[in-house]
């Protein structure tokens, strides 16, 4: 089964130049052009990663990040043309789980995909059962 990954971006062109790139990796690949409609595909779809974009206009990628957090614990991963290191520590701070700089190389971007889906993805549990842990409930402590 193909790993979903939600591209929320207002640049169409890198949404799409994302979902080229991504499919042939494997992954089933949706787009978000507004921060507002990213919130949305998240609850709608509940995908294994969202890369996500900082400079968008309306509600921006901090903005998103925390309205994320609000009811999901899908990794987050931040491509952003910003290289400055208070923006990275903010956006990390939003709740975003990783950070790549654009441009980035596909390989790079791909294995940090791959590490997080690792990370929060499909278990097996010791009688051969498949678990899925949950994407859209926060953990509390």
């Amino acid at each position: 089964m193909p790993k979903t990954v939600l591209t929320i971006d207002d640049d169409t062109a890198i949404t799409e130049l994302l979902a080229m790139l991504l499919r042939t990796h494997g992954y089933e690949v949706k787009t978000a052009n507004t921060g507002e409609d990213g919130v949305a595909a998240v609850k709608r779809l509940n995908p294994h990663v969202v890369i996500l974009d900082l400079m968008m206009p309306g509600m921006d990628g901090w903005q998103v990040c925390k309205g994320v957090r609000e009811f999901s614990n899908v990794p987050i991963v931040i491509l952003s043309a910003l290289d400055d290191p208070a923006m990275i520590a903010s956006a990390l701070d939003a709740g975003a789980d990783d950070y790549l700089v654009k441009p980035v190389s596909s390989s790079i971007l791909v294995a940090h995909l791959n590490r997080l889906i690792r990370r929060t993805g499909t278990l097996e549990a010791s009688n051969g059962t498949t678990l899925q842990p949950s994407r859209t409930q926060p953990q509390t402590s």
